[in-house]
């Protein structure tokens, strides 16, 4: 069973719609044995950092989502998922974030030609063979919308990153921890192929 976390942070039924497509079992859950029990785990969300970290604590899923992670248990964290996993956000100064994985938050700075969110789709460049893009061809397309990026700490774990005025962190891998900055489940074929890769791990 895959579990998707529940903390009224959105975006959850288009993951549960493309994993059900997919053949998959899925629960969406805040339960924190039922997220715990799951083969597989999948944070997604959108809105604001603070917010999201508030509703993590409250409903109890902070101390669940990092005894997941140490359990080995496959995670996928999706668009602001992604950046939860980080230690803070410049959009919620003296905010903590989960800190499994070690990088930074920051705003898309401002330039004349950019729009801010970036709302789109974008070209992936891959690196250092990310197990989420097997069968994923170089350039492909995906969509985002965000209006904060990840810049990792560790080189090696980014596997997947795009331009967009910076050079954004598009997906890290490390370890059973996974995530995304943009939405697959909103990324047509390509994104099925990184969800498909996600679940038959």
């Amino acid at each position: 069973m895959i579990a998707i976390i529940d903390y009224g942070a959105g975006n959850i039924k288009s993951v549960e719609k493309a994993l059900l497509f997919l053949g998959q079992d899925v629960k969406i859950t805040d339960r924190p044995q039922e997220i715990l029990a799951a083969d597989k785990v999948v944070l997604p969300g959108v809105g604001a950092f603070g917010d999201a970290m508030e509703h993590l604590h409250h409903r109890g899923l902070v101390s669940v989502i990092r005894e997941v992670t140490d359990r080995q248990t496959p995670f996928l964290g999706i668009c602001l998922g992604l950046q939860l996993l980080f230690s803070g956000s410049e959009e919620a100064p003296g905010v903590e974030g989960l800190g499994i994985l070690p990088g930074k938050i920051l705003r898309i700075p401002a330039k004349d030609d950019l729009k801010i969110p970036h709302m789109g789709w974008n070209s992936l460049h891959l690196t250092h063979t990310g197990r989420l893009f097997r069968g994923v061809p170089e350039g492909a397309f995906v969509y985002f919308v965000h209006s904060y990026y990840l810049e990792a700490e560790q080189e090696e774990i980014v596997k997947a990153s795009i331009m967009y005025g910076v050079s954004i962190h598009a997906s890290v891998e490390k370890g059973n921890v996974f995530a995304c900055q943009f939405h697959p489940e909103k990324s047509g074929d390509i994104g099925l192929q990184i969800l498909r890769n996600f679940v038959e791990l």
